[in-house]
């Protein structure tokens, strides 16, 4: 049995976040996930935007969590060395009652605090963004909102986490809790653990996580959405960020320039009536139609991929014959728990991106107020490097790195133009996928999707690992590519 100060539950965003938040502290913690891989769930998933804080009910802690993500996101971006664009936001409405909804949110951001919020005629719409359709009515414009890759904030947020002491478990799904005298004994499958304190940020799992040690409180009911992603000819067609608001009951379109030069288009939101992650035809058809009326002259023969993901809608929920079922009205806000040293995240999706740093600090801070608190590591570093970016580097930086490390001249993906140097050290890191050297690299992302370098990508990853090509996965496990060798 081994002994800790606090074990988290869950890789994600948040488990990262509070990871990192804690290191600062004098504190033993590790971090258990089920999976292979950091940010594998949720956390991968999902529109990318940073929000400015209007769309969240005024007073609640999300709303002030969303508020101060936001305005800190570009330092922490720079601290942790992650891509990051304040492109801003425009609303966009065509029609009266979309403009009714306009203005309440543009009511809720001034009573939140965000910051340049102004209301636009449809010119003004027109003029910043000219491809939208001439039946734009009004706008609401955010300056502070942007976008960013949501596994590369959560992959750095790891490996500052990891490089500040933090220690990470993979494999290792919690298959029990136990309240003891001296906290918690949790139980995965080849360990056991005992903890003085536990943070749940099983993601999905939150709920099932917290009921193996309290009653039903709160239970997750996912939904599922789709999504298209064009090629980056697609740079530049929209400068900001497109949130229509429709005039019927629906979730409307939206359009995200994304900080590789893509154009991210969706989501939809429908009953996960398919596996997660999955794709439903009748979505992708709905976001094609969405995209003929809201931005009529978007070549869609640009689209390289489509994807799902799954949104986990938390709810109170009630016992009824035996069963536990939902309350009408979702949570407006964050739901944290704190039940005697074990603190709950349940059900935190939009924004949850934007609040992933605020939300994993004030974890931490709840459970250090249960500890009786901690002394601060004086030798705690917040920054992190991240992978060196070949195609983004002027062309004597990149000669200077090529001369010192031969491995960065040899391309492997011709897309993006990533070098054999950038997969061997995003496997080095800890990618132990294709998917995972993907989401560090980027090797993949591009208009032929791999079909050039996933063969390459195979090779490295195996002998990195000592086993054969047909052993290494997409994406965790009974994925694998291959039968055979290469």
């Amino acid at each position: 049995m081994e002994t800790r100060d606090v074990v988290i539950v869950g890789a994600g965003l948040l488990g990262c976040f509070a990871a990192r938040a804690l290191a600062a502290y004098a504190l033993d913690v590790t971090v258990l996930e089920a999976r292979e891989d950091v940010c594998t769930g949720v956390s991968r998933a999902n529109t990318g935007v940073i929000y400015a804080g209007y769309d969240t009910q005024p007073g609640t802690l999300k709303t002030r969590l969303c508020v101060a993500g936001s305005r800190g996101m570009a330092a922490l971006c720079r601290e942790l060395d992650v891509p990051f664009s304040r492109c801003g936001s425009l609303m966009i409405a065509c029609g009266e009652k979309a403009e009714a909804v306009l203005r309440r949110k543009y009511a809720a951001g001034l009573e939140n605090g965000v910051e340049g919020l102004r209301l636009l005629t449809a010119g003004a719409v027109r003029a910043m963004e000219p491809n939208l359709t001439d039946r734009v009515t009004a706008g609401l414009y955010a300056p502070g909102a942007g976008t960013l890759d949501p596994w590369a904030l959560g992959i750095a947020a790891f490996e500052n986490a990891q490089a500040n002491g933090v220690e990470f478990r993979f494999g290792q799904a919690v298959g029990a809790i136990r309240r003891n005298p001296g906290g918690f004994l949790l139980e995965t499958d080849t360990e056991t653990y005992q903890t003085r304190a536990v943070l749940n940020c099983a993601g999905l799992a939150a709920d099932r996580v917290r009921e193996l040690v309290e009653a039903p409180l709160v239970r997750i009911f996912p939904s599922a959405a789709d999504y298209l992603v064009l090629d980056d000819l697609s740079r530049g067609f929209v400068r900001h960020v497109i949130f229509h608001e429709p005039e019927e009951k629906g979730k409307g379109l939206t359009l995200v320039p994304t900080v590789s030069g893509n154009l991210l288009v969706g989501p939809t939101e429908r009953d996960m009536a398919v596996a997660p992650g999955a794709t439903a035809a009748a979505g992708l058809a709905e976001l094609r139609a969405l995209c003929a009326q809201i931005v009529p002259d978007l070549d869609l023969d640009l689209v390289i991929r489509s994807f799902g993901a799954v949104r986990p809608n938390p709810y109170y929920v009630r016992e009824e014959g035996g069963v536990w079922q939902p309350e009408a009205r979702g949570i407006p806000s964050f739901t944290v728990l704190e039940e005697g040293g074990l603190v709950s995240l349940i059900g935190i999706k939009t924004p949850g991106l934007t609040c992933a740093k605020p939300l994993g600090d004030y974890a931490a801070q709840r459970l250090l107020a249960h500890l009786g608190g901690a002394a601060r590591r004086p030798d705690f570093d917040p920054r992190r490097r991240g992978i060196p970016n070949l195609s983004a580097m002027a062309e004597t930086e990149r000669a200077a790195l090529v001369l010192s490390q031969p491995d960065y001249g040899r391309i492997v993906c011709r897309c993006r133009g990533v070098s054999e140097g950038e997969v061997r050290e995003a496997i080095r890191r800890g990618a132990c996928t294709v998917d995972g050297v993907k989401r560090r690299t980027g090797a993949g992302m591009g208009r032929c999707q791999g079909g050039v370098c996933m063969e390459r990508v195979l090779a490295l990853l195996a002998e990195a690992r000592g086993v054969p090509a047909s052993a290494v996965c997409k994406d965790g496990a009974g994925s694998e590519v291959l039968h055979g060798t290469l």
